[in-house]
């Protein structure tokens, strides 16, 4: 998520009291034992790089029984904690909490973008609780003011490969859906200071 997330109220609420909420509510907010943490919208940056991975990865799953989603898919983390990422796939079919189809149960890998005020929520609790997913594969970490993914790859339940990818040229493997993405192209459009990345396909 762009902004950082600020506490709704102290109360604290149930799972149910928070999708009851959540779906009457015009705005976006996570559920974080037992807190619920009201999200801003997001800024131009953090849009173009979710639309950029969206199609670079999606028009290389045609033929795949893969879903994408981007943006707007809540993901119930464990008993206590419910998301957005901002790019979700599921490779399969996807179970959902209820007949709303709207909380995602079983993600294959996820994409969360960060900046200076989310990389710490980011990068513990919610890192935490995607990689104790069963059905989650990979979790990727895109960088929303520097050139830079930080790509966690699950070789078992108590053992992840952690790897960072920080030029222009860099290609990502997400092997769980056999799928290749540059950042060349996750960056495309975006400056840092004078320098833009231009769009570079991979094969």
């Amino acid at each position: 998520m762009n902004d950082k997330n600020t506490v709704q109220a102290e109360k604290n609420y149930t799972i149910e009291e928070y999708q009851n909420m959540e779906r009457r509510s015009p705005t976006k907010s996570e559920f974080f034992d037992g807190k619920i943490l009201a999200t801003a919208s997001s800024n131009r940056v953090n849009n173009l790089i979710a639309t950029n991975t969206t199609i670079a990865i999606g028009s290389r799953l045609q033929g795949q029984k893969c879903e994408i989603y981007v943006n707007d898919m809540r993901v119930q983390l464990d008993a206590k904690h419910i998301s957005y990422p901002d790019v979700v796939i599921v490779s399969g079919v996807p179970a959902f909490y209820d007949n709303q189809f709207d909380t995602l149960l079983n993600p294959t890998v996820a994409f969360e973008i960060f900046s200076k005020s989310t990389s710490f929520q980011d990068k513990t609790k919610k890192l935490e609780c995607y990689l104790a997913m069963d059905s989650i594969r990979e979790y990727l970490l895109i960088k929303e003011d520097e050139m830079r993914v930080e790509h966690y790859f699950k070789q078992n339940p108590k053992q992840w490969i952690y790897r960072i990818y920080d030029a222009r040229e860099d290609v990502i493997s997400i092997e769980s859906i056999n799928c290749k993405i540059s950042l060349a192209e996750i960056y495309t459009q975006v400056k840092f200071g004078q320098v833009e990345a231009k769009s570079q396909s991979v094969n």
